[in-house]
This record gives structure tokens, C-alpha cells and sequence, in this order.
């Protein structure tokens, strides 16, 4: 072997095995990064129309994890799109993303998120807009869309994965799992491919005056898509 090759060949491996450090360093400290992410505000007047529930800390930080083993985190712009406070937003930039935006079209949610990463000195945009207007390419989209359980809301998570196609060849989304058989037909006629999938039980608690329990666990499911675009 030449010296050329020799030395490419040590590169490769020297990034192989600082690739593995740091996947080793991050999962010794998921537990770390979750206790982090439960300090990220909650909404203080959540809205029921447009289903602004809280992702856990628990479920948000295993799928940061997921996302930063496929190699989607790691030196990567990322979007998170429907940010609410920046949970996601959060949890991409602590996993090392080279930039992050977060997007929602709630202008108080945003101001909260603005607020605490002044706080907490980390570099991310976040920006009041609808999802419909979102223009900005990425290389991975991480988003928590709403479930679509208020009848004013029916398949809202649909527009999402139609705008994380646009934006993005990697999406990280969640959806009840009830729904996932009709996203299957979506996303393939919409030419993209599920590489990935995990179920969690995700807890909705008594928020609004309708509730009438202290919490609901519904069945759902984490994508990986492909968008191939």
C-alpha cells in the first residue's frame, strides 16, 4: 500500500474510532442528558386546538439518541419543526448538532424557548411560523407533530411529514400508533422508505378542564424516514 492510501486508510480509521468514543461518552450519559431536558420550560397556557402537549424528557432524549446513532445529529443541521418550547431543539443541540432551528407557530412557545437558551447560552434559532411556510433545507427534521386527537385537528400530521419531505432527507417523527398502517401508504407513495421504528407509551397529563384523568398513555410509534429526496 502507498503512502497515499496508507494515510487515507489511517484517517478512516482514526474517525471510526473517534466516532466510537463518542457514541460511548453520550450513551454514559443518556441519563445525564435526560435530567438536563426536564428543565426545559413547559407551555404556560398550552393550547387545546393545536395539541400542545409536552414530550417527556424520558421519550424526547431516547430519540435524540436514536437520531445521534444513525449519525443524524452529530455535526448536522437540524430542524425541529412544531417545536413547542425546544425540547428537541434542545436535546440536538447538547447532542452536538452543528445548527438548529426550531419552528412553531405558537409566538408565546417560542418566546419561552428564546428565553431559556439566552439562559442556558446555547446557539439556536427559533422562529414563529406556520409549518406550511417553512423553507429551510436541513439535513435531518426531529418533530413531535400533533396526534390529531381534536376533531379540529384531524391528520394535522400530515402536513407535517408532507413538509419534512421538502425540507429534509431524514425525518424523526412520532404518530399514534393506531395511524401508522394509512402514514405506511403516505410516505411511500411519497417515495420515501421507514429504516427505523420504536413504540412508547406517551403520557398526556390533566392539562385542560375536559380531561377527566390525571393521566392517559397512548400507544405510539417513532419513524425513521428516508425521504430520499
Amino acid at each position: 500500500m502507498n503512502g497515499t492510501k496508507q494515510g487515507s486508510a489511517n484517517k478512516i480509521y482514526a474517525k471510526k474510532v473517534l466516532d466510537m468514543i463518542l457514541i460511548t461518552k453520550l450513551t454514559m450519559k443518556q441519563k445525564e442528558l435526560e435530567i438536563i431536558l426536564q428543565k426545559v420550560p413547559i407551555y404556560e397556557r398550552p393550547n387545546p386546538f393545536i395539541e400542545q402537549y409536552t414530550t417527556p424528557a424520558n421519550i424526547a432524549t431516547d430519540i435524540i439518541f436514536t437520531a445521534f446513532r444513525f449519525g443524524d445529529i452529530q455535526d448536522k443541521k437540524v430542524v425541529d419543526l412544531g417545536c413547542g418550547t425546544g425540547i428537541f431543539s434542545f436535546g440536538a443541540k447538547l447532542a452536538n448538532a452543528k445548527e438548529v432551528v426550531g419552528i412553531d407557530i405558537d409566538e408565546q412557545a417560542i418566546k419561552i424557548a428564546k428565553n431559556y437558551a439566552e439562559k442556558t447560552n446555547e446557539s439556536i434559532q427559533f422562529i414563529t411560523q406556520d409549518v406550511k411556510d417553512v423553507d429551510i433545507k436541513c439535513d435531518t427534521v426531529i418533530m413531535n407533530p400533533p396526534f390529531g386527537a381534536q376533531k379540529s385537528n384531524r391528520k394535522a400530521d400530515r402536513k407535517f411529514i408532507e413538509k419534512g419531505f421538502e425540507i429534509s432527507q431524514i425525518l424523526y417523527s412520532t404518530h399514534l400508533k393506531k395511524t401508522i398502517p394509512f402514514l405506511e401508504k403516505m410516505i411511500s407513495s411519497l417515495s420515501g422508505n421507514i429504516t427505523y421504528r420504536k413504540d412508547y407509551a406517551f403520557p398526556i397529563r390533566w392539562t385542560f378542564e375536559f380531561h377527566d384523568k390525571k393521566v392517559v398513555y397512548y400507544d405510539v410509534t417513532l419513524l425513521r424516514i428516508e425521504t430520499n429526496i
